[in-house]
């Protein structure tokens, strides 16, 4: 199955992105349980332009990633430690996006006028790390997005570097449970009432990385996909999905 959404053939075939579900595990410090696909995605010694964007206090998320990523023996260099506004994206190999609000995220991007940059960047060769909020920025809209929409974004279209939409933080159903509010599988079923594109169910401890238009799944924890019309499916790991 072929997920729909943002045409990405062709131009896309030097794109490279590992998208993250969530940024911290219970019980384990920031970005440890997907350190190993940290240091093969970005390898050793290189400089990271980070994107705190998600978050209100820029200055502490800087701090938090690069205490973080210095143990990998990475350098980061924060785009908004770049200059004033509106901020520059330096000539950095690899890009992160980190995870927060993403409505917030997306509104600081275009606000800015990066949204456009990042994508041809990318498109281009630049490699693309996204976790959570990140990780929807990297789909043709945020619409799959777990956060309230703490401000307005001009629209909500993302960078569309792959074809299908993620929800990072998938929660299956507990039919235990006597919470009445809608499951998470019901809100994609929301979406899918409005919208075609293919939904990743990324739960936490999973990620998805991208080599040019082929994805693949990692982690322990697994995804569901919601192709619209069929019923939801386990990722089966031995099988690359299209980007």
């Amino acid at each position: 199955m072929r997920a729909s959404g943002a045409d990405t053939a062709g131009a896309g075939n030097r794109k490279r992105l590992l998208l993250i579900s969530n940024s911290i595990c219970h019980g384990r410090p920031y970005l440890d349980h997907c350190a190993d696909a940290i240091r093969q995605f970005l390898g050793d010694g290189a400089t990271v332009t980070f994107v705190p964007y998600a978050a209100k206090d820029w200055d502490g998320y800087a701090r938090q990633v690069r205490g973080a990523l210095a143990g990998f023996g990475l350098k980061i260099e924060s785009v908004h430690e770049t200059g004033p506004w509106p901020h520059t994206l330096p000539a950095n190999p690899a890009l992160f996006v980190g995870g927060g609000n993403t409505f917030r995220l997306l509104k600081t991007l275009q606000d800015g006028g990066l949204l456009g940059q990042i994508r041809r960047r990318v498109l281009d060769g630049m490699l693309y790390m996204g976790s959570s909020a990140g990780a929807n920025l990297a789909c043709p809209t945020i619409k799959t997005t777990n956060d309230m929409p703490i401000v307005q974004p001009a629209n909500f279209n993302a960078l569309g570097l792959v074809g299908f939409q993620i929800n990072p933080h998938y929660i299956d159903a507990d039919p235990g449970s006597r919470h009445m509010g809608e499951t998470r599988e019901k809100r994609i079923a929301e979406f899918h009432e409005e919208n075609d594109q293919t939904v990743i169910g990324l739960r936490e401890g999973s990620w998805i990385v991208v080599d040019q238009d082929r994805a693949t799944l990692h982690g322990e924890t697994g995804a569901r996909v919601f192709v619209k019309g069929n019923p939801p499916a386990e990722w089966d790991r031995a099988i690359d999905w299209p980007a």
